[in-house]
């Protein structure tokens, strides 16, 4: 009984045409932090400094004019994608179109979940950064790195850290070059909607895979300065043959997924 309520609360909350449409801004604001990280990154390409993080992509919007105002509507859009997820977690994906005969697996729910952690973990990066307390992401992962690598315990947190990140990489790879993307968007009629999300979801996959590959290999050398995420995979990436070449090709591939964001705030089937 308690849990067909709380099904047909949250089928009530997301026939919510102002509840639908704040979710979706959770997507237009996303974009605009995967353009901001892949123009960092093309910065760093030519010899420029910054973090190649959302830390970085909000603390760049931070300092323009009327950032602060942009990231106060962040975090309300942020929110309610949390929320939308949560939903989802709940009565299952594309709450829109629930039925009564839910197919869902667990998987998609927990899928959900995890998107609803990241989402409101955004929120909170951009609230900190609205009031002006925000830090620089890279630095608190090597001080909480650094702390973990203390015991053997916390090398085993770090290691299985980085399996995850190499797992989620891998998927968006897979999601990417599978073009399974395209499941989650209604008909848009564009021919450039499948490319950007190719070449979004590979990029941004493969960057992550070298994040998680990083923590392993950092935790195993008790390096925690390796061990700081997106910023410290771009960074190392960038000091490889053809660094410069790779670093513009990451960029790109990042503001694409950008871009594919937008994509879905007009399109995702919700």
């Amino acid at each position: 009984m308690i849990e067909k309520n709380l099904n047909r609360a949250v089928d009530r909350a997301t026939d919510s045409t102002a509840f639908e449409q704040a979710a979706r801004g959770g997507h237009v604001m996303s974009g605009f932090v995967h353009l901001l990280i892949g123009y960092i990154v093309i910065r760093l390409a030519f010899g420029d400094s910054g973090s190649a993080d959302q830390s970085g992509a909000l603390g760049t919007l931070a300092s323009t004019t009327g950032g602060e105002f942009v990231l106060w509507v962040a975090v309300v859009a942020f929110v309610a994608m949390g929320l939308w997820r949560l939903a989802e977690t709940v009565i299952g994906p594309h709450a829109t179109e629930h039925t009564q005969e839910d197919d869902s697996s667990l998987v998609d729910r927990a899928k959900a979940f995890g998107l609803a952690v990241v989402y409101f973990a955004l929120a909170y990066s951009a609230y900190q950064f609205a009031r002006g307390s925000g830090k620089s992401s890279g630095e608190q992962n090597a001080g909480l790195s650094a702390r973990l690598m203390e015991s053997a315990g916390g090398k085993t947190v770090l290691i299985v850290v980085g399996l995850i990140a190499i797992a989620i990489g891998g998927y968006h790879v897979y999601k990417g070059a599978s073009k399974n993307f395209l499941d989650d968007l209604k008909p848009s009629g564009s021919k450039l909607v499948e490319p950007l999300g190719v070449v979004g979801y590979v990029a941004k996959g493969l960057v992550i895979v070298g994040a998680g590959i990083l923590v392993i290999v950092a935790t195993l050398r008790s390096d925690p300065s390796k061990a700081t995420g997106i910023d410290a995979a771009v960074k190392t990436l960038g000091q490889a043959p053809f660094g410069q070449f790779l670093l513009v090709a990451a960029g790109a591939g990042i503001a694409a997924y950008g871009l594919y964001s937008f994509v879905m705030a007009r399109y995702a089937r919700m």
